[in-house]
């Protein structure tokens, strides 16, 4: 039955909360407070794209629209319940989703220092600085933590936004290398590994990334161009998630 305006100001709906200031999506929906629906939007941004470039003033939304997809995607189905996008998704499938914020670090500065004076000691300080900084709620619903891709994608967006010269999964002839940066003349090779990360019946314990780097010869590619080559390899714990082991050597 459709209430007329009589009827709504002799008895006024119950009044909520209005979410100013409120980035994330669960805190709103948990909290009852008025909320927008966007979800047939993102549902067409899901079904009706790929790759997307959110260019939009300070505090148009952003990034609650963007923690709303992150908690889509995670299939926390019951925030959700009684918006559009609900029975139109399917919750049995759960994606891990990787997310980075980098509004609070600010570590340009002291990585290009780093490596202009090939200061790996200093390079390594603050990318475990870096992960220290990442809430540990985005590992808590998922399992990013057990892949090598979600740390590394950490190191190639430090040095893409700083607009070094990044190559990843470089190919030679020896295989396939993570990550190339090549920075003030000098070029940075650069091999990931999750220490925990052991393969099932091997008899002998891995070998560390900076000892694959080498025994996989990757520097050859980038010899016969003069410039130094700096082998880097870099081991992460799911279980501290954070910077294990950071071991470097010049070619």
């Amino acid at each position: 039955m459709t209430r007329t305006a009589r009827d709504l100001a002799a008895d006024p709906p119950a009044r909520r909360k209005l979410p100013i200031g409120i980035q994330t999506f669960r805190e709103i929906r948990e909290d009852g407070a008025y909320y927008v629906d966007k979800t047939p939007f993102i549902r067409r941004l899901v079904e009706e794209g790929k790759h997307y470039f959110l260019s939009r003033p300070r505090r148009f939304g952003k990034s609650l629209l963007v923690d709303t997809i992150k908690e889509l995607f995670e299939g926390n189905e019951p925030l959700f319940r009684g918006l559009a996008v609900h029975d139109a998704w399917d919750w049995s499938a759960r994606r891990p989703v990787v997310r980075f914020d980098f509004s609070q670090v600010a570590h340009d500065i002291r990585l290009r220092k780093a490596l202009l004076a090939n200061d790996f000691t200093g390079l390594e300080l603050s990318f475990k600085a870096l992960f220290a900084g990442i809430p540990y709620q985005w590992h808590t619903r998922n399992d990013i933590a057990d892949y090598e891709g979600c740390c590394a994608s950490v190191f190639y967006s430090c040095f893409a936004a700083l607009g070094m010269e990044v190559a990843v999964e470089d190919s030679t002839s020896h295989g396939r290398l993570d990550m190339a940066v090549v920075f003030n003349d000098h070029v940075y090779l650069f091999e990931f590994k999750v220490v925990e990360s052991v393969p099932e019946g091997a008899a002998t314990p891995p070998a560390t990334a900076l000892a694959q780097l080498r025994e996989r010869g990757y520097a050859d590619k980038y010899r016969a161009s003069g410039r130094p080559v700096h082998l880097i390899g870099v081991e992460f714990s799911k279980e501290t998630r954070n910077v294990a082991a950071f071991e470097a050597e010049t070619a």
